[in-house]
């Protein structure tokens, strides 16, 4: 199902301190957050997860990774079994397994904003090279470097990839990935934000120069506040977790939320509380800290 439509508002308000309301959902990103540099689930973080559950506390993974890349926590997924991928624009039902999983909700990045987004951005950044984000297909430039450790399905320039009758033209298009090889990755993100205006949704996740686009008004925020919505889950009632640039918006919306020990400064003032690096089990800590105030 694609919608891309009018969204619920994914800007918090003040209301009731968030302190005093119970949790109902855990949102949390995953690198850098939930998983430890070496891509794990630490057992006390698995179960400090299920306890959440257990306590009747939704937890949704929210990530900029595709859904083919969600192997990493499908064996610990509970009830609802959704997660929100490539920066809100895809709901993924994980109960299959990898290479399983159903899409439930797409919020696609036209192909024309898409085009007209990767053009201006190589006019203001040239040397910018690009890969495309699909449902299930993967496309790059032919010198796109070789980040994400897969087989691009094409290889073309992006005008050809991005064109109506381009490969893939029957699949959404979810996000494009840019990279720069020599321009700072903060300043390249400011820089594509401006020249790319309201035709896409501008973020990052890397270290390294590699922006995200996606839809315009779609983030992790826009379609974490839908979801919450039908479920009638206010702000108020999210503990949210995240630590890069991508994160920001969601750390903002929700009730109360944890910029990771590891996080990047705008996520650090972003966030109303912190807690310790990935490494650590921040996430955990947290969370355990949460149950034990509700026993």
């Amino acid at each position: 199902m694609r919608e891309n439509g009018p969204v619920t508002s994914a800007t918090r308000q003040p209301e009731t301190p968030a302190a005093a309301v119970p949790p109902r959902l855990i949102a949390t990103d995953l690198d850098g957050t939930l998983l430890r540099d070496d891509k794990s689930v630490s057992p006390r973080t698995v179960a400090a997860l299920a306890a959440a559950e257990d306590a009747g506390i939704e937890v949704f993974f929210v990530t900029g990774r595709p859904a083919r890349w969600m192997d990493v926590v499908s064996d610990h997924v509970h009830g609802h079994g959704l997660a929100i991928c490539g920066n809100g624009a895809a709901v993924v039902d994980l109960h299959g397994g990898p290479g399983a999983h159903r899409f439930v909700k797409v919020r696609e990045l036209a192909r024309e904003n898409a085009l007209d987004a990767a053009v201006l951005l190589r006019e203001a950044a040239p040397g910018t090279v690009y890969a495309i984000e699909q449902t299930y297909g993967f496309h790059q430039e032919p010198d796109y470097p070789a980040l994400h450790m897969e087989i691009p399905d094409n290889l073309a320039p992006a005008e050809d990839l991005l064109a109506p009758d381009g490969p893939g033209a029957e699949e959404p298009v979810l996000k494009i990935l840019a990279f720069h090889p020599t321009i700072d990755p903060d300043a390249f993100l400011t820089l594509a934000r401006l020249a790319i205006g309201d035709r896409a949704t501008v973020t990052r996740s890397s270290p390294s120069a590699l922006l995200e686009l996606s839809g315009p008004g779609v983030s992790k925020a826009s379609t974490l506040a839908l979801c919450c919505a039908e479920r009638g889950i206010s702000h108020e009632e999210v503990v949210a977790f995240g630590d890069m640039p991508n994160d920001v918006e969601m750390l903002t919306w929700a009730g109360r939320s944890y910029a990771m020990g590891n996080a990047h400064p705008d996520v650090i003032a972003a966030a109303s509380g912190r807690t310790v690096a990935n490494n650590d089990d921040g996430v955990a800590v947290v969370i355990e800290r949460m149950l034990a105030e509700r026993a």
